[in-house]
């Protein structure tokens, strides 16, 4: 019998059963370097009647190397040894279940000591509550016992330490990423983060340098392995060696404020024109790629109402111009590029719907600007938000049309309704009205009546996603073209489109996808 078990069977220990229960604390012992321990940490190992720590089985437990020179000979020390240590087991619960069967009998060693009234110290490398293993005995005791947890350290401010560099700054904003998670879901998080450290690499490491790759941070991206302790070694992420990296290894996307950035006289080939979509308000409505290509951009180039909702970065340069001049602003955008400037062109909505990607792409087609990169990443369009708002409008088939006849003649635009109302197809209408074209709305509406029941419902989005949004229902004869501005999208329905009024009041909107036959 050891003498842990002694002790739980006779219920003495180290400072003698006093008949209450002990205190459990959870110890951060901070990234390794042993000198780094808090003075709350040593203090509290010193007191307590009983250590206990996590091991592989091999027995070897680097949160108790940490903290060897402050465990003493008198000491109970409870070696919490892990059953699996990959994620291959026969346990018929399979490689969680093996762990959760783990973490409740080790609950259960511990919970012995302290009903003895014995203090127990369990140790954690870098914070006990950060990815830390002690975190499972702490959900299965605190709530019972008497419990302190003891920050530290952790890896990733010994990682920023030892690179040198500020990990986040201002406004930044730090994304902490397991990189245990799909490549896919991680190559989104780091296109639409500022600065990131993503832990737990070893045999993740080969998905996680795609990841960086993917997202365009991999030039930025740092490696930092063992950080304080032997055989600690920094590098950038690119010349890492992937057969050479072990578990206790982060990689680091650090600030990005006055950090070297590739400079805009790199010449000829160098620069790009990335056209986004804001979708149809703020941040919210952003993608990860588009987050992404905003934070990588040395110059920004839109009209000043969508600049504005993209966030001012330290060193990005904004040029805002009326809403009517967006084939000069493709041009400026493609004469920056060509310079080797890194340029996004900001829409609103998705650039290729009424927008600046074609634009972009018109004026990209000249011979000048043959060889400028030019890419248009998506974003959520003004019918999808709105249609989202309301219901499911758009569910079936649909036709979308600008009601602008600045760019198109007027008998253009009501043959195709015609021709559409004559599909009966639900119908999705940009640019209905503004100040100087007031009257296309009630045109578009007579006309529709020749094909379209009065009852025929029609959704009203107005500054979706915005602080003054405001989506309803009318039917299609009670159609105002007072009650709609630039700001106001329509969506018709189709002769298949329901519109009802649900038991909490709201009304929903709806196509079926299934049309009928005959």
């Amino acid at each position: 019998m050891t003498v842990s078990e002694q002790q739980r069977a006779d219920g003495t220990g180290a400072a003698g059963g006093t008949g209450a229960a002990g205190r459990l604390y959870g110890v951060g012992l901070g990234p390794g370097d042993p000198s780094l321990m808090t003075l709350r940490a040593v203090q509290v190992i010193g007191e307590a009647d009983v250590i206990a720590y996590h091991s592989a089985r091999h027995g070897r437990s680097i949160a108790r190397s940490i903290a060897a020179g402050h465990i003493r000979p008198d000491h109970v020390e409870e070696a919490l040894v892990y059953p699996v240590t990959t994620e291959t087991t026969d346990h018929p619960g399979g490689y969680r279940g093996a762990l959760d069967e783990f973490y409740a009998e080790a609950a259960d060693r511990l919970a012995a000591h302290l009903d003895a009234g014995r203090t127990v110290a369990v140790l954690a490398e870098g914070d006990p509550l950060f990815y830390g293993s002690y975190q499972h005995m702490h959900k299965r005791l605190a709530g019972r016992y008497e419990t302190e947890v003891v920050p530290g350290v952790t890896s990733v401010s010994a990682a920023a330490a030892r690179l040198g560099t500020p990990l986040v700054e201002a406004e930044e904003v730090l994304t902490i990423l397991p990189g245990t998670l799909p490549e896919e879901e991680l190559t989104a998080r780091l296109a639409a983060t500022d600065s990131a450290v993503v832990m737990k690499l070893g045999r993740t490491f080969p998905a996680v340098r795609r990841a960086f790759e993917a997202s365009g941070r991999l030039p930025e991206a740092r490696y930092v392995e063992r950080a304080t302790m032997a055989g600690e070694r920094t590098g950038h992420l690119a010349d890492t060696d992937p057969d050479s990296v072990p578990y206790f290894a982060v990689a680091v996307l650090p600030s990005r404020i006055d950090a070297p950035r590739p400079s805009p006289a790199a010449g000829p080939g160098s620069g790009e024109v990335v056209v986004v979509g804001t979708g149809p308000a703020g941040p919210l409505w952003l993608t990860p790629e588009t987050r992404g290509a905003l934070a990588a951009a040395d110059d920004l180039v839109g009209y000043t109402t969508y600049l504005d909702r993209v966030p001012e970065r330290p060193g990005q340069r904004r040029h805002g111009s009326d809403n009517k001049a967006e084939s000069e602003r493709a041009e400026f955008a493609l004469d920056l590029a060509r310079r080797g400037h890194r340029v996004a062109v900001v829409s609103g909505g998705d650039p290729g719907v009424f927008a600046m990607a074609t634009a972009v792409l018109e004026v990209a087609s000249q011979d000048a600007y043959a060889d400028v990169r030019v890419r248009v990443l998506p974003g959520v369009t003004a019918a999808n938000a709105a249609a989202a708002k309301a219901g499911a409008p758009l569910g079936h088939d649909y036709a979308t049309v600008s009601l602008s006849d600045r760019l198109k003649p007027w008998e253009v635009i009501a043959e195709r309704l015609r021709a559409a109302a004559a599909a009966d197809l639900v119908l999705a209408l940009y640019n209905p009205g503004s100040r100087s074209r007031t009257w296309q709305v009630g045109k578009a509406r007579d006309l529709l009546l020749e094909h379209r029941s009065p009852d025929t419902p029609v959704v009203l989005g107005r500054d979706v996603g915005g602080p003054a949004e405001n989506v309803r229902t009318v039917r299609l004869a009670d159609l105002d073209p007072l009650e709609v501005d630039m700001r106001t999208i329509l969506i018709v329905g189709s002769s298949q489109t329901r519109w009802v009024r649900r038991g909490d009041g709201r009304q929903i909107v709806w196509t079926p996808r299934r049309y009928p036959e005959g």
